[in-house]
């Protein structure tokens, strides 16, 4: 799973779900790999029981090669991870193995230790994952951890919705220009054009400002006041607070609430991530297709985003935290994890077992937005940045500040 913004839980659902084991009935942590249990336990985000899910398809996966494969697995909400990972790293006993985004790499940096000697040791092919990903991966000149995804973001929108309406479903070529036009067409009787989330990387704004080689960041710092960006996030506060074609978010919404929009009917379309594709395209009121992110020229630049697994600096054995790594990233386990839990693997041999019996024009978005694609690269106040912008996003969507203001105020808070 790849969240920019994720869902709240309640106190007692995340105790629940805080620590668990990865294994198979008859085996003991650390069975087939040694160096202590710290070297094969990880900590990460468990916000509810798909992502168990999902840490659990890697492991049965690596089994598949190494029976007596396991981890450990420990951790808090998504929400919560980027605080508590620093507390629990600097306890006794804390876990080898982290979970790390691209767009995190570089607040985590501190926490985390270069792989480039091990990788080389070990005679670890890194060319075969994604560049961008591998670039966001990238701190200070070394690689800090292996992706298992790349998650180029997309539109989605609901097929019934836009015959119904009369517009012309998107694909490969999506204009700014005649996406208004259509959310325009699309937004009467009770459904709005676009669900929109309060988030800067959830978007739309950030993903559109993407599509258009717009980035926030610039030689390793915040750079959220070009012109090229302030102009992209007024257009999406603009499809609220001028064109009446999206409704403007509550600070307090999850993206579960824009996505239960779009599910239920009430808007057409949505940008989302890949790592979403199973359950708006089963569980959305109507049949759902994908497209790439508008542009101005509609040759838009993808918005990669996507996690990775890398080993705490307080690891004490990180050869065997590396070994139990690199099990659980080869293209077969990156690509049954796809198969299974539909994240898009971050090996190019794999995509197509994520494919799988999709249809080929969904595919072939993804396919295009991952050669086109950037990876979402922050900074170590991302974290402020994101929370500011939540905050202040729906004067935005509502008109009353300009995306200039906007910008500008978390620019100089969050230096």
């Amino acid at each position: 799973m790849n969240r920019v913004t994720g869902r709240l839980l309640t106190a007692a659902a995340v105790a629940a779900l805080a620590v668990g084991t990865l294994s198979a009935c008859g085996s003991s942590a650390g069975s087939s790999s040694g160096g202590g249990k710290e070297a094969s336990s990880m900590y990460t985000w468990i916000s509810n029981e798909n992502d168990r899910a999902q840490w659990q398809a890697f492991v049965d996966a690596a089994k598949k090669k190494d029976p007596g494969f396991d981890l450990t697995l420990e951790g808090p909400s998504f929400n919560d991870y980027w605080t508590k990972v620093k507390t629990r790293l600097s306890s006794s006993g804390a876990p080898c193995i982290i979970t790390t985004q691209a767009a995190r790499a570089q607040e985590l940096k501190d926490l985390t230790v270069p792989l480039d000697d091990m990788v080389k040791s070990n005679n670890i092919d890194v060319s075969m994952y994604n560049k961008a990903m591998i670039d966001g991966l990238t701190v200070d000149g070394t690689l800090r951890g292996i992706p298992y995804d790349a998650e180029p973001v997309v539109l989605y929108y609901n097929k019934d919705l836009l015959a119904a309406a009369g517009v012309k479903e998107p694909t490969l070529n999506y204009t700014t220009t005649q996406f208004t036009s259509d959310l325009k067409a699309l937004t009467k009787d009770g459904v709005t054009g676009l669900a929109v989330p309060p988030g800067f990387g959830a978007g739309p704004g950030l993903p559109l400002a993407f599509a258009n080689g717009n980035e926030p960041v610039k030689d390793g710092k915040l750079d959220l006041t070009n012109q090229g960006l302030v102009r992209d996030q007024q257009f999406a506060f603009d499809l609220a607070a001028k064109e009446k074609v999206a409704s403007a978010p509550q600070a307090s919404d999850g993206s579960d609430v824009p996505e239960q929009q779009f599910m239920s009917g009430k808007a057409a379309m949505i940008i989302d991530g890949p790592w979403m594709y199973d359950t708006l395209t089963t569980k959305t009121q109507g049949k759902v297709g994908i497209a790439v992110i508008p542009s101005t020229s509609g040759q838009g630049i993808g918005m990669i985003q996507g996690s990775a697994f890398a080993i705490a600096a307080s690891c004490k054995d990180k050869e065997t935290a590396f070994k139990n790594i690199m099990k659980i990233t080869t293209p077969e386990v990156v690509g049954a994890v796809g198969a299974a839990r539909g994240t898009v693997p971050s090996v190019e041999s794999a995509v197509k077992d994520w494919a799988g019996n999709k249809p080929a024009a969904d595919v072939a978005v993804v396919e295009a937005l991952l050669k086109s694609g950037r990876p979402l690269v922050t900074t170590p106040t991302w974290n402020q940045v994101e929370t500011n912008f939540t905050q202040y996003s729906g004067d935005g969507f509502r008109g009353s500040k300009s995306a200039q203001e906007i910008l500008s105020t978390i620019a100089n808070s969050a230096k």
